[in-house]
């Protein structure tokens, strides 16, 4: 299991990264949020952001769990 890089090292990244990162919508995203499916987001202010790594890691555990199921 690998650490989480310290906040120094990592980057907040917004809704606008993410969709464009993945090619899916926010509406989709905000369901998983919900849902308890994707990491929730940190609020300054009214603006939400994430953890890149966070973003990273279940990026990641859906690539290895699609490919699990082949």
């Amino acid at each position: 299991m690998t650490s989480k890089p310290s906040l120094l090292e990592d980057q907040f990244v917004d809704m606008v990264f993410i969709t464009r990162l993945t090619g899916l919508t926010d509406k989709w995203f905000y369901k998983l949020i919900k849902d308890g499916e994707f990491p929730k987001p940190t609020k300054f202010g009214r603006s939400s952001r994430w953890r890149k790594s966070e973003v990273e890691a279940w990026l990641q555990a859906r690539i290895d769990a699609s490919r699990k199921q082949q």
